[in-house]
């Protein structure tokens, strides 16, 4: 997304006299047209594979039709049958989780873990007709959202391109400069003339800039709030965001349920070090009977049955006890609006209730946060989210496409474009300066990889300014032994 100057933006930094804003622009230019230039091809990446993954909901509901949906029936049966009939299909692995069927028409999903050839971090998902106990199929299940095997595929192609944590640090990358070169681009389009904004009747480079500016401008808000809800499960990043939420007693609180607890980022990525997922209850067994009861206790119907007298409506998700000390936990999982995220867990021996988790009651910053990761994902406002991050997938190709054609209008022939003279820095003056450098330095710490990138950009520019100064005091050495000749 980088940033075409207009002609006077060519010319050497202003005086270190100016003030404020006219001594920052040739500053913040430079940096976003670096940035995009540099980082550009990272965010076209990232922006490709979003468009994929906000399509994937809607393709993911037609691919997998068989075993997602089945023709309505007039009473489903108890989920002891129904577990049951999938352990039969299935008697590998172990219970994990069961998902009854969350509305009329919907099969329930018996998730089982530790599974040969499953990923250690995933589930098996076994789908059954809740009005028949028919098994309609089983496929492998991953996070919180229950993504099955093509937005599995296509989530870690967004997050990692397929490479594990090494490939996890484009994304970082990508997220971290999202932000900077986007309020860079808004601030330097709403300080220009507003003749110099124009679209409609220009032609060439002008064009380009102003259809570059424009929708960069309509979007950046857009583009700034993916890149924050990105970095809140980045690696390193994230981690920073975590440790600042705990600081603050902003975590997600948890159902006491001894081992039995999930993740909020257990869905795109999750943090390093948090394990894969969390959200769907893989790990999370013990000796259970057939129909997931517990040895002299309830079953999954009777502890479903004390989770709805405390109003827990559908979708739910139900997790049997981890060990003997553990509770049966059921938990809301609608992650659209308006969010379901209550909990409770259920005596295993009695059935009574004995911790609840209300979302009301959630920290500030907890509820911010699931709101942004469902947002990010295209969960929160089903297919209008989606819609619109598909949108600003778009846009962002497309800006990233203006930015190299603005670029390349500024060569000559089939060059690119000169780069933006340096000491743009040396304009600011020291009293806005060091302010400046301290917010730097404060994020480029809180978010790493942005603070590493933007001390190599500085390194290879300091570098190569010392070369080109270098080759012309050579140049004008010659010059001088020339002329020197010349008069001997």
């Amino acid at each position: 997304m980088s940033a075409e100057p207009e002609t006077a933006d060519a010319s050497p930094p202003p005086a270190p006299a100016r003030r404020g804003w006219p001594a920052l622009r040739p500053l913040v230019l430079r940096l976003h047209f670096y940035a995009g230039v540099f980082i550009a091809p990272f965010l076209l990446v990232a922006a490709f594979s979003g468009l994929l993954y906000a399509a994937s909901f809607q393709a993911e509901k037609m691919v997998y039709a068989e075993e997602l949906r089945v023709p309505e029936g007039e009473r489903e049966l108890p989920l002891r049958d129904q577990i049951a009939a999938a352990r039969a299909a299935h008697p590998e692995g172990e219970l994990s989780a069961v998902r009854p069927s969350p509305e009329p028409g919907a099969t329930t999903r018996v998730l089982l873990a530790g599974v040969d050839g499953i990923d250690p971090e995933h589930t098996l998902a076994v789908f059954v007709d809740p009005y028949t106990a028919e098994v309609r199929g089983s496929l492998e299940q991953y996070g919180s959202t229950g993504a099955l095997p093509l937005r599995t595929w296509i989530d870690k192609l967004h997050r990692d391109l397929h490479l594990g944590q090494p490939g996890r640090l484009y994304s970082e990358l990508a997220a971290s400069w999202l932000w900077v070169i986007a309020a860079g681009g808004l601030l330097l389009w709403f300080t220009r003339r507003r003749a110099q904004r124009a679209v409609r009747g220009t032609t060439g480079r002008r064009r380009a800039l102003g259809l570059h500016g424009t929708v960069g401008a309509w979007v950046a808000v857009g583009l700034i709030f993916l890149s924050a809800t990105g970095l809140t499960w980045s690696t390193y990043a994230g981690q920073n965001v975590t440790e600042l939420r705990t600081s603050l007693g902003q975590l997600t609180p948890e159902v006491d349920a001894g081992a039995a607890a999930g993740g909020e980022h257990a869905e795109h990525g999750g943090h390093a070090g948090h394990g894969g997922d969390g959200g769907d209850g893989a790990g999370h067994v013990h000796d259970h009977g057939v129909d997931g009861s517990t040895p002299g206790g309830i079953d999954l119907d009777t502890a479903l049955a004390a989770a709805r007298s405390e109003g827990l409506t559908n979708p739910v998700e139900i997790l049997p006890p981890a060990d003997a000390s553990s509770a049966y936990v059921v938990r809301q999982i609608q992650r659209s609006w308006p969010e379901k995220q209550d909990a409770v867990a259920v005596d295993p021996s009695s059935g009574v209730v004995t911790d609840v988790v209300r979302f009301e009651d959630f920290p500030v910053l907890a509820k911010l946060s699931r709101w942004g990761i469902d947002l990010h994902t295209g969960i929160l406002f089903g297919l209008p989210n989606q819609i619109l991050l598909g949108s600003l997938a778009l846009s962002l190709m497309f800006l990233i496409v203006w930015g190299y054609r603005l670029w390349w209008l500024r060569g000559r022939g089939s060059a690119f474009g000169r780069p933006l003279p340096r000491g743009a820095w040396r304009a600011v003056p020291l009293s806005l300066g060091l302010p400046l450098l301290a917010v730097v330095a404060l994020v480029g710490w809180f978010v790493p990889l942005l603070g590493l990138s933007l001390l190599a950009f500085l390194a290879v520019d300091i570098v190569l300014g010392a070369l080109a100064r270098r080759r012309a005091g050579r140049a004008g050495e010659g010059e001088g032994e020339r002329a020197g000749a010349v008069r001997g």
